[in-house]
This record gives structure tokens, sequence and C-alpha cells, in this order.
């Protein structure tokens, strides 16, 4: 199976009981489509990922890049400390494909630039 979604935060490497080491990260999958009476709906499914091969991805997976994963899914049903009913879809990750890469550089220039900018407007 094929996914395509945007990271949620940034990826996280986890340590299990028994020392294996994965990455642990979160996609949304946005999904549209028209009604019979031609109106758009939109909804959003989020899918946590388990990825156990190379650890080192964690560092090129950050907060709104743009993936497509192959692998399985896996659902779970558990009760919450309310007693209510809840599930949650993992997908277990063989290969992953960086689309669109997040950026952590913010995009708007320092106040220091930005003034120097000013200072060389010839008139």
């Amino acid at each position: 199976m094929e996914l395509i979604g945007r990271l949620t935060a940034d990826a996280t490497v986890a340590v299990t009981s028994s020392g294996a080491q994965l990455v642990k990260f979160r996609i949304a999958c946005n999904h549209r489509f028209k009604t019979k009476q031609f109106a758009l709906r939109k909804f959003t499914t989020f899918f946590d990922c388990s990825y156990w091969q190379n650890t080192s991805v964690a560092k090129h997976l950050l907060k709104g890049s743009l993936v497509e994963l192959s692998g399985r899914v896996g659902a779970y049903a558990y009760l919450d400390s309310e007693k209510q009913p809840k599930a949650r879809l993992n997908f277990h990750v063989n290969g992953i494909t960086l689309h669109v890469r997040a950026s952590k550089i913010d995009p708007t220039p320092h106040a220091s630039a930005v003034e120097q900018a000013t200072d060389d407007i010839p008139f």
C-alpha cells in the first residue's frame, strides 16, 4: 500500500524495551470528493508511522514535509482512560520517498538585514 501525506511534526527516534531503534512520525492525508449534489467534501486521515530500517532518516523528516510511503496498515482498538473505545491507524513503513522537504530556516529576514537594505537606497 502507498500513502502520500505531510508530516504533522518532526520525526523522533524511539528505543524499545529490547533496545531496538525506530523512527516514529505522523502524517496527515487529505482527501476530497464531490457528492451527488456537487458539494465538495474534504476530510483528513491521520496515520501514526513507524520505520525500523534506518534511524538516520529522522533528521530529514521535518514537520510539513511531503512524503510518499510504502508499507502496510495496522488498526488498533483500545479503551481510553475514561473507558471510551478508541482506534488508531499505524502504518508500518517499508519505503520512504521525500517529495518536498520542509525547512527549519526562518523565511523572514532579520531586522538588521532589513535596516541595512534601506540604507543602500540611492534616493
